[in-house]
């Protein structure tokens, strides 16, 4: 069992899952006190505004213990939030969730339940899985960032979907039908991206993709099995590569992405690895989303920083993944 002292720091992004973070907020918040969690809750006020936030409040009051309430994109920003901070090593910070945004994929991939009652006993409960987690450079115009990620960063389709899922979401239109509406549409916009993929200084692939994704966990687009065989806790990145494909193929094989089925396809190949270099033709041509995020765009270095945080997840998921740490 946690500990209960001291408090815990409770992050709430109020626009997560089309404004139900909000709305919801009273009830989550009713049930944290039923359970004896002791806590201070503060809000997000505008898109990133979650990393700045935790970096402020950990670094000044020294919080070892986090939930974020809202989706992927709100763990996202939280996590970044704990790696920009000073104070503290991240692996001493325990992170936990209460899913309640547009995808959820990361619930998804530790088979957390849809009830906040529920969600809260495997929270309270404390069984802490040491995640690795990715960081990649990127460009923004000009200027070279970088992110944490816990879950997948995406390229070509993928980041065109997440962009237009968060036009949608701006407009007030999320929802889990919002990434498919983004994917049949996208289709007809999209053109394959010239992409070199090094890792090690080895040549993994060069040529026209669809798609491609490197993650730690499974799950991304609101159920779409991306990286099937990825290890949350094994130190290696999972890549999958799409390459360029026909459009009426891609519709008739979209169920096979939600299965992970379509990793058999001649047109898809899978990499592991730690570290991994993208370039595309032209250089700046590949955009980016990591957790769901839109950012910037190639050329993009990614490396996997090993059992990086804590997080809170279900028993019978923590022992899944026992001693396949690295």
């Amino acid at each position: 069992m946690l500990e209960k002292s001291p408090p815990w720091l409770v992050v709430i992004n109020p626009h997560a899952g089309g404004s139900k973070a909000k709305s919801d907020w009273p009830k989550i918040r009713a049930l944290l006190e039923e359970a004896s969690f002791k806590f201070d809750a503060v809000f997000s006020e505008y898109p990133h505004h979650a990393i700045p936030l935790v970096k402020q409040l950990i670094e000044e009051k020294g919080y070892t213990r986090v939930l974020a309430v809202g989706g992927d994109g709100t763990l996202n920003e939280v996590v970044n939030g704990i790696f920009q901070q000073q104070r503290f090593d991240p692996k001493k910070i325990i992170l936990g969730l209460i899913t309640i945004g547009t995808g959820n994929d990361w619930g998804r991939m530790y088979a957390m339940p849809k009830s906040y009652k529920k969600q809260i006993k495997i929270l309270k409960k404390g069984h802490v899985l040491m995640q690795d987690v990715g960081k990649v450079n990127y460009l923004h115009n000009t200027e070279v960032n970088d992110r944490f990620f816990v879950n997948i960063a995406g390229m070509g389709f993928d980041a065109l979907v997440a962009k237009k899922t968060n036009l949608l979401k701006e407009k007030g239109s999320g929802g889990p039908l919002s990434y498919l509406y983004s994917l049949v549409t996208g289709l007809f916009e999209f053109h394959p991206i010239h992409l070199d993929i090094d890792s090690d200084g080895k040549s993994l692939f060069s040529g026209n993709i669809f798609s491609v994704s490197i993650g730690i966990c499974k799950y991304n687009g609101g159920g779409m099995k991306q990286l099937p065989n990825a290890i949350p806790n094994d130190g290696l990145f999972d890549v999958t590569i799409i390459k360029k494909m026909p459009k009426a193929k891609v519709l008739r094989s979209i169920h096979k992405v939600y299965d992970g089925t379509f990793v058999q396809m001649e047109e898809v190949k899978t990499f592991t690895g730690k570290e991994f270099t993208l370039t595309s033709s032209p250089i700046h041509k590949a955009f980016l989303e990591t957790d769901g995020e839109s950012l910037g765009h190639s050329p993009l270095h990614f490396k996997v920083v090993p059992s990086a945080i804590g997080m809170l997840v279900r028993k019978k998921m923590k022992v899944l993944y026992a001693g396949k740490g690295n």
